[in-house]
């Protein structure tokens, strides 16, 4: 099933302004807003995700529907791992920078 899911831009990248690290289901990933680009994106916005690419903005009631809506069908878990098989260069690095309370490793 593909599957499209909501994540919150948590801060744009400086060194290329189409990326974004956004938390999707508690995992921090790059995110790539260059189809958004229309729409500029802020931390805090909510954005609906396939494949790496924000593919539009959404609400945050929106978000919280869709989480539940995929929690309900049995989803939950295959978001999850499409979450983590983002692998935009860096990813792995947000990981452990987060499972380490921010301090690089």
């Amino acid at each position: 099933m593909c599957l499209a899911i909501p994540g919150k831009i948590e801060e744009l990248l400086a060194e290329d302004r189409d990326l974004a690290v956004v938390s999707i289901l508690g995992v921090r990933r790059k995110v790539d807003l260059g189809l958004i680009r229309d729409d500029r994106a802020v931390p805090g916005d909510w954005v609906l995700i396939h494949v790496g690419f924000a593919m539009s903005k959404i609400s945050e009631a929106d978000a919280l529907d869709q989480m539940r809506m995929l929690t309900e069908l049995g989803e939950s878990e295959s978001a999850m791992e499409e979450a983590r098989g983002y692998g935009l260069d860096g990813s792995e690095e947000l990981e452990r920078e987060a499972a380490t309370g921010g301090r690089p490793v």
